[in-house]
């Protein structure tokens, strides 16, 4: 009977090609693209699962109920660490994790690296298993370095590299260090990523800041024993706050502020591990709001190729009626007619899966690029993915074959016979399925044009400084930055289309290093208290940058004392200190150390992100602080040849590291590489999702041609013309789409609101938005259903009449 079964679907799906082709390419499309949204999405999702104990291992933060914002960081002081050890049992290991890149030389070889600083409990909290070594012995030594199979193969190549010597660092910073252990490779899906750890004891400056409570430098992890309850552990935390942290917790109280619904102005409080990827407050992470939306704009998609399949599959039920009845009344089983159509839809679900994962692996490599993922063929087939495929096979076959074939089941063999189909009114399942098709379709396009409009707001915002005609310049850890921006200077001295050079410890975008890094200060002044990015830049910032001083001056060589305690301050900085006329004025972030003299003050500027607010920069001149990138001004007519000029001036006075050099503007619109992968999915997904649903408006304007065909010839023959009956014919599908419209509108509002709220500088969403999405909508839908109506309007009315 099964192969009996198998012989008339393919039968059937011969004789109706055209029904075939686009019910299997409407599923490969839609299981395609849910393949790579649901792996992207669950991907994300997997980050850092791989732990043993994920359940238990937190990253401490601090809770602050200011009145003016609530503030989170996971910036900690280092003497918090051994100091939790001591205090609490219910802790089971704890490490700080200090970031830092650094240069590693080995016979006469030397490689940028990203080094991190830690303790031995790191490899009791976390699950990175040693390929050599062990997690017992690797750092118990202060000299002793841990390196990834990645790092030791770069190094060492073939030789054993346990125990081998490197250096790590330039000049006087340089230190040796033993490898004591290798680690294999971190998974894509980890938080942490890292090429070697060494002791946190050899930080720079630690032994002046391992008893400074008020410095907040870095970041620390802890784990939990079995069975500590997190929120049990953080209400034991609070006398620890109160014992180490009362003066903040006095200040707080200064300015006004009210506990919150726990009882805490201050508080030291635990972030889950699992939360760490997608916290962009404490961790920088992701946004965790593209993941959901990929998820849904799945769902989306393969909720319209299953209302395509269950139309196309009713409109050839007309077609099939009689082939229904004849078997009826030969007697066959409703339950056997049941199967023979389900599997007939089994057969198309499968063909059309089977080219959708083809479609997949074939596309996958397109689709990491341009959505920056890192799926691989293995990934796809391994086991949970597997099942989760096979899952939406199994969905889409039961939901869009089974509807339609139950429907066809039960058709009344006498009528059917007679020429009369029992599905007199299908009006609501088929109405209802095209306003959730076109609805769907034109929230996502709504989606996508107003994140559109926001990345192109965001782009548009005034960063406070020019970013055109620059280029930047990564030095790298091979040099010294300070050597290598004094040897630029001097090369380039009397070019006539350089107009300025100057360094800097922080990029201005997003480089061809794809490194970023921040400094902040936090300290109280008369009673304010006062946050601050620390700004490491040197002679002719402001004229490399073209920002405009307010009052004051820049930093000049002609005053050698501007390296010693002078700074220039942005406008939200002094209106952060209380002082309208802060030149010549005198602060300090902390009560031992040096007094700070304003000496400029220029407006405020975008030192990162525009999606964040612009907060107070401090500017300081130092010539012993590391220059992490070089700024370059150049002439409008240097632009063209100027890349290619550095370049080879890079070679003459760094040889021995490589040019990355890049253009401002470039590395400022990669600030929005995030919205722009949004707007992109989406983009993707309005596309597809209106190609699916033109196919299943083009299936229920065929059920409603033929449906109507007698009442079109009778029109005809009373003398209704082509254009009145197209009308007649068209008007209802308008109505279900402006429905659809009504519907989509208010939905694409609200979550564009809640998305649009993450921005300090956002866009309002225009109503014309709504209205060109709904005009657009109804253009489509009138002419894909004018085809069938154009068809069934010519049609001779005496052949209509006939065979009615």
């Amino acid at each position: 009977m099964f192969k009996n079964y198998i012989k008339i679907a393919l039968r059937n799906l011969w004789k109706s090609k055209g029904y075939a082709f686009i019910n299997i390419v409407g599923l490969s499309v839609a299981f395609c693209v849910s393949v790579f949204l649901f792996l992207t999405a669950y991907f994300a999702l997997s980050y850092d699962d791989f732990h043993a104990d994920k359940d238990r291992i937190f990253e401490p933060y601090f809770f602050a109920n200011d009145p003016e914002r609530v503030d989170r960081t996971a910036s900690m002081p280092f003497p918090i660490t051994p100091a939790l050890k001591a205090e609490f049992p219910d802790i089971e290991a704890i490490a700080r994790v200090v970031n830092g890149s650094d240069v590693v030389e080995y016979k006469g070889k030397y490689l940028d690296k990203n080094i991190k600083f830690t303790e031995p409990d790191f490899f009791r909290i976390f699950s990175f298993p040693f390929t050599q070594g062990s997690a017992q012995t690797a750092l118990n030594d202060l000299s002793s370095i841990v390196v990834t199979d990645h790092m030791a193969k770069a190094v060492f190549g073939t030789e054993n590299p346990m125990g081998k010597r490197i250096q790590v660092g330039l000049d006087e910073s340089k230190k040796e260090y033993v490898v004591s252990g290798v680690l294999a490779d971190f998974p894509e899906n980890s938080s942490l990523q890292f090429d070697a750890f060494v002791r946190s004891e050899n930080v720079g400056g630690y032994q002046h800041q391992k008893d400074q409570w008020d410095a907040f430098s870095h970041n620390i992890f802890l784990k939990l024993k079995p069975g500590v309850d997190k929120l049990a552990f953080e209400k034991k935390l609070k006398p620890f706050t109160a014992k180490y942290f009362a003066e903040t917790i006095t200040k707080l109280k200064k300015k006004g502020a009210k506990p919150d619904e726990r009882g805490d102005l201050y508080a030291l409080r635990l972030q889950k591990l699992e939360d760490i990827h997608f916290n962009r407050e404490l961790s920088g992470g992701k946004e965790g709001s593209l993941i959901y939306a990929l998820m849904g704009i799945g769902m989306f998609i393969l909720l319209i190729a299953c209302i395509n399949f269950i139309n196309l599959n009713v409109a050839r039920s007309f077609i099939r009626a009689r082939e229904v009845g004849v078997r009826k009344s030969l007697g066959a089983l409703k339950q056997q007619l049941f199967f023979q159509i389900w599997g007939e839809a089994g057969v198309v679900c499968f063909l059309g899966f089977l080219l959708g994962v083809v479609l997949a692996i074939s596309l996958l490599p397109l689709f990491n690029a341009t959505f920056r993922s890192k799926l691989t063929l293995g990934y796809i087939f391994e086991p949970d993915k597997i099942a989760v495929l096979v899952g939406l096979f199994l969905f889409v076959t039961l939901v869009a074959g089974g509807y339609p074939a139950l429907q066809m089941s039960k058709f009344n063999a006498v009528e059917v016979l007679k020429g009369k189909v029992s599905l007199k009114k299908p009006g609501i399942l088929r109405n209802s399925l095209i306003v959730a098709q076109f609805a769907l379709s034109s929230l996502l396009i709504c989606c996508t044009i107003i994140a559109v409009q926001q990345v192109d707001h965001l782009r548009k915002q005034p960063l406070g400084f020019q970013k055109e005609e620059v280029i930047s310049i990564p030095v790298g850890n091979k040099v010294n930055g300070q050597t290598a921006l004094r040897r630029m200077r001097n090369r380039l001295a009397n070019d006539p289309h350089i107009v300025g050079i100057t360094g800097s410890g922080v990029n201005l975008g997003m480089g061809l290093d794809r490194s970023s890094s921040r400094s902040s200060i936090g300290f109280t002044f008369k009673e304010r208290e006062v946050e601050t990015d620390w700004l490491h830049i040197s002679y002719d910032y402001l004229k490399t940058l073209n920002i405009k001083l307010i009052d004051g001056r820049e930093f000049n060589p002609a005053y050698p004392t501007d390296s010693m305690g002078r700074v220039i301050i942005t406008e939200s900085m002094a209106k952060a200190i209380g002082e309208k006329y802060p030149v010549g004025k005198f602060f300090q972030t902390d009560t031992a150390g040096v007094k700070h003299q304003i000496i400029g003050v220029v407006p405020d500027f975008n030192l990162y992100s525009s999606k964040a607010e612009k907060k107070p920069v401090t500017m300081y001149l130092s010539h012993t602080d590391g220059i992490g990138y070089i700024f370059v001004r150049v002439t409008p007519q240097g632009l063209a040849s100027s890349m290619e000029k550095l370049k080879n001036v890079w070679k003459e006075i760094t040889p021995e590291s490589e040019f990355i050099g890049s253009f401002l503007d470039e590395n400022t619109n990669n600030w929005y590489k995030e919205e722009e992968r949004l707007s992109q999915i989406f983009s993707l997904a309005s596309a597809v999702a209106v190609i699916l649903s033109c196919l299943g408006l083009f299936a229920v304007a065929l059920i409603v041609m033929e449906q109507r065909t007698k009442e079109i010839g009778v029109r005809k023959v009373l003398g209704a013309s082509i254009v009145s009956l197209v009308f007649v014919l068209s008007k209802d599908f308008v109505k279900l789409v402006l429905i659809a419209i009504l519907i989509a509108t208010p939905a694409a509002w609200y979550f564009m609101q809640l998305w649009l709220d993450n921005y300090p500088y956002r866009i309002e969403i225009s109503p014309l938005v709504f209205v060109a999405v709904g005009l657009a909508a109804v253009l489509v839908a009138v002419a894909t259903v004018s085809f069938q109506s154009i068809k069934a309007a010519l049609m001779n009315p005496v052949k209509s009449l006939r065979s009615e």
